[in-house]
């Protein structure tokens, strides 16, 4: 995987808001917040993760080049806010309402569980499959599990088993 160097002045931008919202929760609760570290090695089409324990949010290098400040406004503080609810309520629902109070209350942004950026940059290979109403795209790791008997998936349509649709020219 090709590394993405961000720019110092994109990262600035996501630390002022980091540290904005941050600002927000301490003068919300009468309580300090220790920075969380910022890296920037998410992958996958997930723009961003908090990692609770750690403290830690993880960014997606190439969704954040591509959707600078939409994402500056709405992943930072969706991670952000996972963490500060992980602290303030201890372990709840990923968007559930404390997450949502959090976001809306506290960092007075809305609560939005996941984004609308164009993936098609960071989408992986994916494996045809079908049921009685549709065809399926499976990722390379639901096909692996498919393939080596792990898992089975179904179609929350009609119900029915995903069926591999494999290529018949050879």
């Amino acid at each position: 995987m090709n590394k993405v160097r961000i720019p110092i002045k994109l990262q600035q931008a996501v630390m002022r808001c980091l540290r904005e919202k941050l600002q927000l929760a301490r003068q919300h609760f009468s309580a300090e917040f220790p920075e969380p570290k910022i890296i920037y090695q998410q992958r996958g089409t997930s723009a961003g993760t908090a990692w609770l324990l750690a403290w830690e949010i993880h960014l997606h290098p190439v969704l954040l080049m591509e959707n600078q400040q939409a994402f500056i406004d709405e992943v930072i503080p969706h991670e952000l806010a996972h963490l500060l609810a992980f602290r303030q309520f201890g372990r709840v629902a990923p968007h559930g309402r404390e997450w949502r109070w959090m976001m809306e209350s506290v960092l007075q942004v809305p609560a939005k569980r996941t984004h609308q950026f164009e993936i098609a940059s960071v989408q992986r290979k994916t494996f045809p499959y079908h049921c009685g109403c549709q065809q399926h795209q499976l990722t390379v790791r639901r096909h692996n599990r498919v393939l080596r008997g792990e898992s089975e998936y179904r179609c929350c349509q009609c119900g029915e088993k995903l069926e591999f649709i494999a290529n018949e020219s050879f």
